[in-house]
């Protein structure tokens, strides 16, 4: 068996940036962030030569190296969903969802590489699926995209050790951040993305519910210019001091996103005995305070901002530590890639 690894490079493959952190593994419950890069970048990077191009900027501005590589995607055509089924060793089921995907997931997957894993329920679940189902998370990417990665990863000196969606590297980040909250209490996360947000809700390490909402931070900012008349940077700078306008124009932009919230809230409390009495957001509009007070007002709960490294010590090289404090919440996906690695050594 091969050994498991104590330092491991995650990165998050965004739609518009990059980022990168280099995870090492201390002691039983000791983890340290040594090195950590994010990359913006303006051209699409669907071919090979793009996306290796971006990723050796990113890992060359990082530092650091590690043979672990573990990586998280974002993608629009990535599928994740939690279906029911009897219960099947998950390597049939895999290949059942491939040939199947029509009667098991409405979806054609003969395209898709596809993944699947039983979904834990823990002692006091009360989701029951029909005649004794069990309940199993899926999750796929194209196949040209899991090749275009392994190759562009490859090129850039490289290799893929794991390869997760997006959400999912979330999901396993906020485990590794507030441990205690995850394996006792019910949890909602938002992660606000470029183009869409994902909403995921667990109950005692048990993931109940995962969507996807077509409601992003470029529909935010879109949004706030059509309302006010102003460019983005000034929506951005009022957004950042709090102007008065600009909360009621918030208010009114993400009136979209709160019924969703609202509804899947709803949908936990009546499926469940349990009470959402926070919100964790993630992702780059959760820098905005602004954002995050709008959004506690409208729920009418505490919203907050999280970071997966806060919950390792640091050995950032001077320059890369002052920046982190801003950098911090773009690094969840990145962090928690790494973190499902080092786990298991």
């Amino acid at each position: 068996m091969a050994k498991a690894p104590n330092s491991v490079i995650g990165v998050d493959l965004g739609r518009y940036s990059l980022k990168s952190v280099l995870l090492q593994k201390k002691g039983p419950n000791r983890f340290v962030l040594t090195h950590y890069a994010t990359h913006p970048y303006s051209e699409t990077t669907d071919t090979v030569e793009t996306l290796t191009k971006n990723l050796k900027a990113l890992l060359k501005e990082m530092g650091g190296s590690a043979k672990a590589c573990a990586i998280g995607v974002s993608s629009p055509k990535s599928i994740i969903r939690i279906i029911e089924q009897p219960e099947t060793p998950v390597q049939i089921l895999r290949e059942a969802l491939r040939l199947n995907g029509m009667v098991l997931l409405n979806q054609d997957c003969k395209e898709f590489v596809l993944d699947c894993d039983r979904i834990p329920t823990n002692e006091q679940s009360t989701e029951t699926g029909a005649l004794g189902h069990k309940r199993y998370l899926v999750g796929g990417l194209p196949r040209v995209e899991v090749n275009l990665v392994g190759t562009a990863v490859e090129q850039s000196g490289n290799d893929v050790t794991a390869l997760q969606i997006a959400p999912i590297c979330a999901f396993n980040a906020f485990e590794f951040a507030y441990e205690d909250v995850f394996n006792n209490q019910a949890f909602f996360l938002v992660d606000i993305g470029h183009t869409s947000s994902t909403v995921m809700v667990g109950v005692k390490r048990e993931l109940v519910l995962v969507r996807t909402i077509e409601f992003g931070g470029k529909a935010l900012v879109e949004a706030l210019t059509g309302l006010s008349g102003e460019g983005r940077e000034a929506v951005l700078a009022a957004l950042e001091q709090e102007d008065e306008v600009m909360v009621e124009y918030t208010r009114v932009a993400v009136n979209a996103l709160i019924r969703e919230i609202q509804n899947s809230i709803g949908f936990l409390e009546h499926r469940h005995e349990e009470t959402i009495t926070k919100v964790f957001v993630s992702g780059g509009p959760a820098k905005s305070q602004t954002l995050l007070k709008v959004m506690a007002e409208e729920l009418r709960l505490p919203c907050e901002s999280w970071s997966a490294v806060a919950r390792c010590e640091s050995a950032l090289p001077a320059q890369r530590a002052a920046s982190l404090a801003q950098d911090s919440l773009d690094l969840n996906v990145a962090c928690g890639a790494a973190a499902e690695l080092l786990k298991a050594s």
